[in-house]
């Protein structure tokens, strides 16, 4: 399990390479669910979403001998955004391995800052490449199955802790589970008496799947929300939101793009439907609580174009 030690010790390595987010209420979001809401701003982090803090604490970790010979990444978009950036800035040659569902412009981002994309036609063949890769001499840094990188998500954590108002539940959303793992252990070693609930979307159900079976599990994978398409999550992963996390809310995609059109509105942020899924779930945990409840949000990504957004309301007909 990762402890607060190791957040706070990955806090201090990364702090010269990320942006310290803004953690501040949400008048717009209080007013439209009717209880206090403090957000966590992540979208605004260095490529649009929390995955810098990750990609940056573990390329820093590196010795030499593993950046000469370079990095591989498996990602849905995000994670790759962050390790093509960042490993670009420490001069560390990156490869990122994406399935061609992936957003156009996260390949085009990843492209453009000097790492070499290469494209599969899905998340297992994805995985199977990096690992190929990896075998033949690249440090793999994994979105979410590696204690550096989880502990890197956990500074998320950390500075929500430090920086917030009195919280009672703070939501997460699920891909792989790196973010929650980290966030959940920062606070449960500094906020004790919060609850940590996890979302996930319909169709991107590695973590609600791997809670019901025990273990992680292989799920197949429909949801319009790559960036929480892990095709399983990890033993380390699961662990943590097993023994961490209250629950885990699964939500509808149309309801995740119904949230970042909230977002917008509301809350006056352009947020993915990784983030977007945050505002059904939360509707939940109000009704579960009750009237005192005092909700964190962690609003971790915003790498969608408004034609994507655009595309999926007219899809759900939300406009």
């Amino acid at each position: 399990m990762i402890g607060i030690s190791e957040i706070e010790a990955a806090g201090e390595r990364i702090g010269g390479h990320i942006v310290r987010t803004p953690t501040v209420p949400s008048p717009g979001l209080s007013a439209l669910l009717g209880v206090p809401v403090t957000t966590k701003l992540e979208l605004l982090q260095r490529t649009g979403s929390f995955k810098a803090r990750g990609a940056a604490a573990k390329l820093l970790s590196l010795g030499e001998a593993e950046r000469n010979a370079g990095v591989v990444a498996v990602s849905g978009g995000n994670h790759g955004i962050a390790l093509a950036v960042m490993a670009a800035a420490l001069q560390v040659k990156a490869t990122v391995v994406m399935p061609r569902s992936a957003p156009a412009r996260s390949v085009a981002i990843a492209e453009e800052s000097g790492a070499t994309v290469l494209l599969t036609d899905g998340m297992d063949e994805a995985f199977a490449t990096a690992e190929r890769l990896r075998d033949e001499g690249l440090t793999l840094v994994h979105p979410f199955d590696d204690p550096v990188v989880i502990a890197g998500q956990g500074t998320v954590g950390l500075e929500l802790a430090q920086d917030a108002g009195d919280l009672t539940d703070v939501l997460v959303s699920i891909g792989g589970g790196g973010l929650i793992a980290g966030v959940a252990a920062a606070l449960r070693a500094l906020r004790p008496g919060v609850r940590v609930w996890g979302v996930e979307t319909e169709g991107a159900q590695a973590m609600s799947e791997a809670l019901a079976a025990g273990g992680p599990v292989p799920v197949a994978l429909s949801s319009i929300v790559t960036t929480l398409s892990a095709p399983a999550v990890s033993r380390l992963t699961y662990d943590h939101v097993s023994a961490l996390v209250e629950e885990v809310l699964v939500v509808p995609d149309r309801e995740a793009v119904r949230g970042c059109l909230d977002l917008a509105e509301h809350a006056k942020v352009w947020a993915e439907p990784a983030a977007g899924c945050l505002l059904p779930a939360a509707r939940r945990v109000r009704e579960r609580v009750g009237p005192d409840v005092r909700l964190g949000l962690v609003v971790c990504g915003g790498n969608a174009t408004p034609a994507d957004v655009m595309a999926w309301a007219d899809r759900f007909a939300l406009r």
